[in-house]
């Protein structure tokens, strides 16, 4: 994945206030990629009314993990919501050929056995399942950026994995110091 020195990569975008886009509302995407030909994204507070039980049961995969049978499953945004996504925590990546690494520690992966894997409970609690994704066209985010729609900072994996979901908003705009509540929906100019 190409990033730049302004590149989002790895970063989480805040949905500021006034942001009123039924997809993007009061959440959270961590960016995967950005680069010169546009950004690629996973909103990661949203979850469906699916749990990791029934998209196997759809899938035709066993979900032996007990543990694991009524963790919810995430919207990532709006586009390809059909397709599946695994962001996760990786000890071993020679385990996961087809995972991308994103950092040190955060994964994506596209393939079945990723979820094969969360069902039978080999990640240990450290991933997300997430269907859909966030796209921008070249500038389309920084055009967004420029006109306020979003904080970002520097994404932190112990938001993504061990912050509960209704949490991880709050807890991403904390990493700026920044309490989402004390902002207003309306600017002004001097």
């Amino acid at each position: 994945m190409t990033a730049t020195s302004d590149s989002l990569s790895n970063h989480f975008l805040i949905s500021m206030p006034h942001l009123h886009d039924p997809h993007f509302s009061h959440t959270v995407t961590y960016i995967c990629d950005h680069s010169e030909y546009g950004a690629m994204g996973l909103v990661v507070n949203q979850p469906l009314k699916i749990n990791l039980s029934e998209l196997c049961s759809h899938l035709g995969l066993p979900c032996t993990s007990v543990e694991d049978q009524q963790r919810s499953i995430y919207s990532g945004g709006p586009v390809k919501p059909e397709r599946g996504y695994v962001l996760h925590r990786c000890d071993t990546p020679s385990e996961w050929p087809t995972s991308h690494c994103l950092t040190d520690d955060i994964y994506l992966s596209t393939s079945l056995d990723a979820i094969e894997a969360a069902a039978e409970g080999r990640f240990a609690h450290n991933y997300l399942i997430i269907l859909g994704c966030a796209g921008w066209g070249p500038g389309q985010l920084e055009q967004e950026m420029s006109d306020n729609a979003w904080l970002s900072c520097p994404a932190n994996s112990d938001i993504l994995f061990s912050i509960p979901a209704e949490d991880r908003l709050q807890a991403a705009a904390a990493l700026l110091g920044v309490n989402l509540n004390l902002l207003t929906a309306h600017t002004g100019h001097a």
